[in-house]
């Protein structure tokens, strides 16, 4: 019980930080699976093989994303049991979770493999780089399972506040994937197979150690996978909250793939030094991924609870310290960019295309957490399609409508690049309007209830 954070009672502020703070650092380390995976790469290998790892994130997160999404639609239904102290609704909760973990799992395995040449040919992957980058995207999908059933799990701890075992888990995890790549490349120069294999391995352990944990654990939520089946109406419950949030990702992937696409078009050196500067963004999102999952879970619960002046205050803490979190990390990199892109090469015509990239996207991400942060509240009330349309207009429409309209006729990195920014605040703007709408409408219904 003392992992867990009361969210119902008391000061929240203190309370936001302890939950975020190791949802932070696991996101980081999962980031981390893939960031070794190009520095090992990028220093013991070629271009090439940096290239390869490094551009397939996108393609990877439209696949996940939309089962991921589910998963937050999980936190969700749990969140809100536990403000209405249903402990027969949790189980039925966790073991659906489970259950939808397994069989996500294993249909990204089946895809992933199958799929995996038709779509990197699609996205106009060099060729030069596709053979490699279709032998990583492989060898990652297998371990799919691993990553879902983690995902699914570490979900279902922090819908009671206890986020610091899934980070220790991963820690493990981690550690795992660093000494295995570095064991297959350098001793073995398996390369690209190598660092595919230890992300494997590492997701695998990290997966175990969660699953164990979570059924030894002696409280309500404590449940062994070999009991999973699915309750119809908690699925259609985290269905209604989790596919417009899973769908939300999806298209932000998607219109990332078609960036990806138009990178590619730049060549392997251009492909290599984006991939290298998007790890560093990947660590910064991930704060404010920490925040939107501490919005969301408290949100859940205090709204379950009836307690919407304590959700307002969620909403604010979170924004602001998403705001600085994610703003510190942004300019720090961005201050110390030849550094940090030496992590991953030494080609300084990788470093080009590296720092364009960085001055223009990683120095304005922070204002990304005005449509993240107000996404998460309005779902954690309940409101899932509505945050995930406005971020498909604002994200999906508008990049795809630039790469079409405005890039061929500004056929350089730059002019690609600034679309970010701009998405940024449009779909800001559209989110927190329709946030403000929302929360006025939910604390008109409380009033009327009571």
């Amino acid at each position: 019980m003392s992992r867990r954070i009361d969210m119902l009672n008391g000061p929240l502020l203190g309370k936001i930080i302890a939950f975020a703070l190791p949802v932070a650092a696991s996101s980081i380390l999962q980031q981390l699976f893939n960031s070794v995976d190009v520095a090992v790469v990028g220093k013991f290998s070629s271009p090439q093989a940096l290239a390869a790892v490094g551009s397939n994130g996108s393609l990877i997160n439209l696949m996940i994303n939309l089962f991921v999404g589910i998963s937050v639609g999980a936190n969700v239904v749990i969140s809100r049991y536990i403000g209405k102290q249903d402990k027969a609704g949790m189980k039925r909760a966790i073991s659906t979770a489970l259950a939808v973990s397994v069989v996500s799992g294993l249909l990204l395995l089946v895809i992933g493999v199958s799929l995996a040449r038709v779509i990197l040919e699609a996205m106009q992957t060099p060729s030069d780089v596709i053979d490699l980058s279709v032998l990583y995207l492989r060898v990652y999908f297998l371990g799919m399972p691993a990553i879902m059933l983690f995902n699914f799990t570490s979900a279902i701890f922090r819908s009671v506040g206890d986020t610091k075992r899934p980070l220790y888990c991963l820690m493990i995890g981690g550690l795992v994937n660093v000494v295995v790549n570095l064991v297959l490349v350098l001793a073995f120069h398996f390369d690209v197979l190598g660092v595919a294999i230890g992300t494997v391995l590492g997701n695998v352990v990290a997966a175990a150690l969660v699953l164990f944990l979570l059924g030894n654990e002696s409280g309500s939520i404590s449940f062994r996978l070999s009991k999973a089946r699915i309750f119809r109406s908690e699925l259609s419950e985290m269905l209604r909250i989790g596919i417009p949030a899973g769908v939300q990702s999806m298209v932000f992937s998607f219109a990332n793939v078609f960036i990806q696409a138009s990178i590619n078009g730049f060549g392997a050196i251009a492909v290599a030094g984006s991939a290298a500067a998007l790890n560093y963004e990947h660590y910064c999102y991930y704060i404010i991924g920490a925040f939107v999952a501490a919005t969301t879970t408290f949100t859940g619960q205090n709204h379950g609870a009836g307690q919407m002046d304590r959700c307002r205050k969620v909403f604010w803490h979170a924004m602001w310290l998403s705001v600085v979190g994610c703003g510190v990390c942004n300019m720090f990199f961005v201050w110390q960019e030849r550094w940090a892109i030496g992590l991953f090469t030494s080609d300084e015509a990788v470093f080009e295309y590296a720092f364009i990239r960085m001055e223009i996207i990683l120095f304005w991400q922070w204002i990304a957490c005005s449509y993240e942060i107000s996404a998460a509240s309005l779902r954690g009330l309940g409101y899932s399609s509505l945050p995930a349309l406005l971020t498909i207009f604002g994200t999906c429409v508008l990049r795809i409508g630039w790469i079409k309209f405005y890039c061929p006729t500004h056929p350089d990195f730059s002019s690609l690049m600034i679309v970010y920014p701009i998405s940024w605040i449009i779909t800001g703007t559209l989110v927190l309007t329709a946030n403000r709408i929302v929360f006025r409408r939910e604390e008109r219904k409380m009033v009327d209830c009571g």
